[in-house]
């Protein structure tokens, strides 16, 4: 049964998902792991590790390719990394249960080896964002055998572009309605793409959507007196994968992750302000926090 889509905005729950008990210690907040694309290209990945470790989980790990590992050392620190050459090894890591929270697409790559890497880190069936090249239609042969891979505890967090190529058929429908004309919504498209795919679907954009396959739905609007046009810079929906994914590392159930991530996102930007990066995302986010009242 579909209910009335949800706007977010500040509440007591959400609020409170974020606090950290006074006894509260690192291993009691997840374990997130982010996987990391080829040398070169592992910005994007590091941006989801930073936002992921800004949001409370209790460790973080980048997960790189051996060609990789140099340029990950120089730029990481409190965030951990390992070496993962191959699908075999990222079963290996992930033998430890730990590891609570998957974090796929951010610079990984689209190549058959990236593949390997996603299907092996699915086959765990742990809380996963996926993002970016992660929703690349060169992965499977076709949308079919992407949804067959998936589980509930997924979060696909597709801009129009790539919502366009894992939901050909209903972003279809949603372009066939005119500006003002009678049709799909974005709000229909999202909780349609949700039950297509049986896992969360944040679509993102100034009217950002995000369905459960069951109907829920919930909208962050980044317009009129919410918006937030500096979000409009490279990198910041890695940004947004990484704080998904500490959100599932700290015991959030997906949709409820998704939900305070998009919120969270653009609460930073507009903390910010005008000349915002990417990087600047996960770096005010404690102001952020401290003006939630989560520091007292």
């Amino acid at each position: 049964m579909f209910r009335e889509p949800t706007r977010l905005d500040r509440s007591a729950s959400m609020i409170e998902a974020l606090r950290k008990g006074p006894d509260a210690h690192k291993y009691g907040h997840g374990h997130a792991l982010v996987l990391s694309g080829p040398a070169h290209e592992t910005g994007a990945a590091r941006l989801a590790a930073r936002g992921a470790l800004r949001m409370g989980a209790g460790l973080v790990t980048v997960g790189a390719q051996p060609a990789a590992l140099a340029e990950c050392a120089a730029q990481l620190t409190a965030i951990m990394l390992r070496e993962i050459a191959d699908a075999a090894a990222l079963t290996r890591l992930l033998a430890d249960k730990r590891i609570n929270a998957l974090c796929l697409g951010p610079g990984l790559g689209t190549g058959a080896a990236a593949q390997a890497l996603t299907l092996a880190a699915l086959d765990v069936e742990r809380p996963t964002v996926l993002d970016a090249d992660a929703l690349s239609p060169r992965f499977f042969e076709s949308t079919d055998a992407l949804f067959g891979t998936l589980h509930k505890n997924c979060v696909l967090t597709p801009h129009a572009g790539e919502f366009s190529r894992t939901f050909p058929a209903i972003a279809g429908k949603l372009a066939a309605a005119g500006p003002g004309e009678a049709g799909l919504s974005k709000v229909d498209a999202t909780r349609e793409a949700a039950r297509q795919a049986g896992c969360v679907v944040l679509f993102k954009g100034p009217d950002t959507v995000i369905a459960a396959p069951d109907g829920r739905c919930a909208v962050s609007a980044a317009q009129g007196e919410c918006a937030a046009p500096w979000l409009a810079t490279a990198g910041a929906g890695d940004v947004l994968a990484g704080f998904i994914t500490g959100l599932l590392a700290r015991g959030q159930a997906p949709m409820a992750a998704a939900q305070i991530a998009a919120w969270l996102h653009v609460e930073c930007a507009r903390e910010f302000g005008p000349g915002l990066i990417a990087e600047d995302l996960p770096e005010i986010l404690p102001q952020v926090f401290r003006k939630l009242g989560l520091g007292k």
